[in-house]
């Protein structure tokens, strides 16, 4: 009984269908484009104001591939208002090293995505109702889980602080645009910030 061989530089296991990685890559890098622009409109326009096209166009797609990955306008500025996924990663450190980490991780989201991580919470009272969504999930996610991991009976306060401080640098690097903050090299101030952040954190 003959065989098939395959095709000449093939093997057996290269001929069926090929892995839809890069397809989903793609998928990925658009919805993350999409809550991108979806996160810059939002800390500059009231949500009413903010339409999906108007999305679409600063993430360079098409309003209806807004609709395919996230539905509609409030499932996507429900993504947009959370601060479940920011927090994770802001706060991805041990305690002992979390006041350089929070300092560095807002430098480089802004410096490479162009998107702090808790930033629009300065943004609340342009929302009206929704800022309290804004404001409730913030103190849910970002408050809550950070106070949850220091010790003290003024872990609270003390959480708060730190935040506070973090999101000084922020309005400074991303709202002022302050050029010697800019222009400083991300190492640097981590050095000279880090400290101050994590004094609240473990005083």
């Amino acid at each position: 009984m003959s065989t098939v061989s395959p095709p000449h530089g093939t093997s057996p296991a290269s001929t069926g269908p090929t892995p839809a990685a890069p397809a989903r890559r793609d998928a990925e890098a658009t919805k993350a484009a999409i809550l991108r622009a979806a996160r810059h409109l939002l800390a500059r326009h009231a949500q009413a104001d903010i339409t999906l096209k108007a999305v679409a166009e600063r993430a360079g797609v098409s309003a209806p591939l807004v609709l395919k990955y996230f539905g509609n306008k409030d499932a996507l500025f429900a993504r947009v208002m959370s601060f479940e996924e920011d927090a994770e990663a802001l706060l991805a450190a041990p305690l002992a090293d979390l006041g350089r980490h929070m300092v560095r991780h807002v430098l480089v989201s802004q410096r490479e995505r162009g998107a702090d991580p808790v930033l629009r919470i300065v943004f609340a009272p342009l929302h009206g109702d929704r800022g309290d969504v804004l404001r409730g999930n913030f103190r849910a996610q970002v408050i809550e889980r950070l106070t949850a991991r220091l010790t003290g009976s003024d872990a609270g306060l003390r959480a708060e602080l730190a935040l506070a401080t973090v999101l000084g640098l922020g309005v400074m690097f991303g709202i002022a645009r302050s050029p010697d903050v800019r222009a400083a090299p991300v190492e640097d101030v981590v050095d000279r910030y880090g400290p101050t952040v994590q004094a609240h954190l473990t005083p």
